[in-house]
């Protein structure tokens, strides 16, 4: 394979078998963005947080393209149909779209709360592309449904 060549001739990205090695160690990725980002609404009051230089258009192109989303209890929590259902990957692409040439790595894997109320736990952890983490943080913050984990954290100190 020479140097320009990235993919090895002959090979079938579709009909790969997955490596046990990758899947770990995309496995502990997740979990450190899960951890750091914990460390981040713990240490910060979630109000002040800017997660991206995009947050502002971000939540309010998120919010009209999903206005069913200005409710507080459908943030706080995702099930895995509001994101995987037929119907809604295609109102996801759409808006996903708009948003692939702005927001460097917009369709990395990441780990969310499905419930905000809650831990990041195996049963409390949803597999999301990185936009989609973005938004639902970003509204989780600036909505208030983040600040009981920051005010436990800092009341036990």
């Amino acid at each position: 394979m020479d140097e320009m060549q990235m993919v090895p001739r002959g090979f079938d990205a579709a009909n790969a078998p997955n490596s046990e090695d990758i899947e770990k160690q995309f496995a502990v990725k997740c979990m450190e963005h899960a951890e750091t980002y914990w460390n981040l609404i713990t240490g910060i009051q979630p109000a002040k947080l800017k997660l991206t230089k995009h947050d502002d258009a971000l939540a309010s192109t998120f919010l009209e393209a999903f206005p069913e989303y200005k409710e507080s209890e459908k943030l706080a929590v995702i099930r895995d149909d509001d994101i995987k259902s037929v119907a809604m990957k295609n109102r996801w692409r759409t808006f996903f779209k708009e948003w692939e040439k702005t927001l460097e790595d917009y369709n990395f894997g990441t780990l969310l709360r499905s419930d905000c109320r809650q831990d990041y736990s195996e049963s409390n952890s949803i597999f999301v592309l990185r936009i989609q983490f973005l938004i639902f943080e970003i509204l989780r913050n600036r909505t208030g449904l983040n600040d009981h984990v920051y005010k436990q954290a800092t009341s036990s100190k």
